[in-house]
């Protein structure tokens, strides 16, 4: 009769524990997939969505064509993208809705002289027009393009913005903006785009046209290179509850400080 009666107060107490969890999702997994440039944020994000809830939140970096190719094909439940969907891919049914707004820093080392350069100028620079900094105030270096891989995100973002689709004279093409940052910080003569989110203090971020890439000048439009983060779910497929209550949450006013603290930019 006694085990009997600590069997019944064991379910009882799992029962209680079960429903009095504070509106936490439980046991459940949340799986994203894509951007790399938007690790910090979606990162930071993940953590505070953990903490109140009882759920595992997984982060794979593989770049935004990655990110997108993995949410329709079923292997994620929210792909992550550092540009808007293209036509063919809205046609595949997916759907993008921003969840915040990143600028594209453009980075050199910094023991480069060079403070400021125009949108005319950086095109010139990586379609090799210009191939010496000495030929722009800077030192006799030959000049050093460094870029993404295709696919990236960052790359169709700077292309699109600086009309430089496909003709860019790269030196070298890495696969994640870490690599991009790294690179240029050990080359003088170097020259990157990376997220503004993750540039770190090991290189220098230019003006462009005299505007310092910064979350005031991204969200009034002033700093002219940037892109969205967009998130991406799959538009006949419902999201599972824990899917469900991340998306929610990530696109609430209630994030906001989370991904300004990130370095991206909230629109809501």
């Amino acid at each position: 009769m006694m085990k009997k009666f600590v069997t019944f107060i064991s379910v009882l107490s799992l029962a209680l524990t079960a429903m009095t969890g504070c509106g936490k999702t439980e046991g459940s997994t949340v799986s994203t997939d894509g951007s790399t440039s938007m690790e910090k944020v979606i990162g930071a994000l993940g953590e505070a969505f953990e903490e109140n809830n009882s759920v595992t939140f997984t982060y794979n970096p593989t770049g935004s064509g990655s990110g997108i190719t993995a949410v329709a094909e079923g292997r994620c439940d929210i792909g992550l993208s550092s540009r808007n969907l293209k036509e063919e891919e809205k046609a595949q049914g997916l759907t993008e809705t921003v969840l915040a707004l990143d600028g594209i820093a453009i980075i050199v080392n910094p023991d480069n002289p060079i403070n400021d350069l125009d949108l005319e100028t950086i095109s010139r620079i990586y379609m090799s027009e210009i191939t010496n900094w000495k030929d722009i105030g800077g030192d006799d270096l030959e000049i050093v393009l460094i870029g993404r891989e295709a696919g990236s995100g960052t790359r169709d973002g700077f292309e699109s913005i600086t009309g430089m689709e496909n003709a860019c004279a790269y030196r070298q093409e890495l696969t994640s903006t870490g690599d991009v940052i790294t690179t240029v910080a050990g080359n003088p003569a170097a020259i990157g785009y990376a997220s503004l989110a993750s540039v770190k203090e090991t290189v220098k971020a230019l003006s462009v046209g005299g505007i310092i890439p910064a979350e005031e000048t991204v969200k009034d439009g002033s700093y002219v290179v940037q892109r969205p983060f967009v998130l991406v779910t799959k538009s006949d497929t419902k999201l599972s509850e824990a899917a469900q209550k991340f998306f929610d949450y990530v696109t609430s006013s209630e994030a906001n400080e989370i991904i300004s603290s990130a370095g991206a930019v909230p629109i809501r």
